[in-house]
């Protein structure tokens, strides 16, 4: 079934008895209702990389506020990228920050994670391309994960001199063996789909 989901989301054909959810920032997030099913596919457009910055995020939360207010059935987050997925927080944000706006970006961050992660409805990430750092993290607060081969997935923060905060690593032992989470935080690991599986990990529950 999940198979077929991810064939469903990635697919850039049409979608019978479709209607698109308009949102303020409609361009950085795309949504898409199946009326038929009550699905939506929420697609992240940030090119090139889906980096995270403060309009991303914010489009993000009011896109999942949306989906909950309309009572959608279940949700697919997926990327209008060949080859990203998310490639994580915009260092951008980061550098030279102003205080107001590093403020408003960082709650903004724990919003989408509080949402995604108490999401009332079923929550599927289509992992379509790389998803490193907060990348992953958007996944790890999905229910499922269902992921392409030849890409690579995980929280590699400290290869950058950069300690995860304790919810991002507290997401990724949610969903992997306590002991593997700490070497892969320690490390900075980038699994592949199958490294991911042969170490149990549900990063990804079945590869495409």
């Amino acid at each position: 079934m999940l198979r077929s989901v991810f064939r469903a989301s990635t697919s850039r054909l049409g979608v019978t008895g479709s209607r698109f959810c308009s949102s303020a920032s409609d361009k950085l997030v795309i949504t898409e209702v199946d009326d038929k099913t009550g699905y939506a596919t929420v697609t992240l457009n940030r090119p090139p990389v889906n980096s995270l910055n403060l309009e991303l995020l914010t489009a993000i939360s009011e896109t999942l506020d949306d989906l909950q207010n309309n009572k959608s059935r279940g949700m697919i987050l997926t990327s209008s990228s060949k080859s990203v997925f998310s490639a994580g927080l915009d260092i951008m944000e980061m550098y030279k920050p102003k205080v107001d706006r590093m403020k408003e970006f960082w709650s903004t961050l724990q919003d989408v994670w509080f949402k995604l992660y108490g999401s009332p409805f079923p929550t599927v990430a289509a992992i379509n391309g790389h998803s490193p750092a907060g990348g992953c993290l958007l996944s790890l607060c999905c229910e499922y994960r269902v992921m392409c081969q030849n890409y690579t997935i995980g929280l590699n923060e400290t290869r950058l001199g950069i300690v995860a905060p304790t919810w991002f690593m507290a997401s990724m032992r949610n969903t992997m063996s306590r002991r593997d989470a700490e070497l892969a935080l320690t490390l900075g690991t980038l699994f592949t789909t199958d490294e991911a599986l042969k170490v149990r990990n549900p990063f990804a529950d079945l590869h495409h």
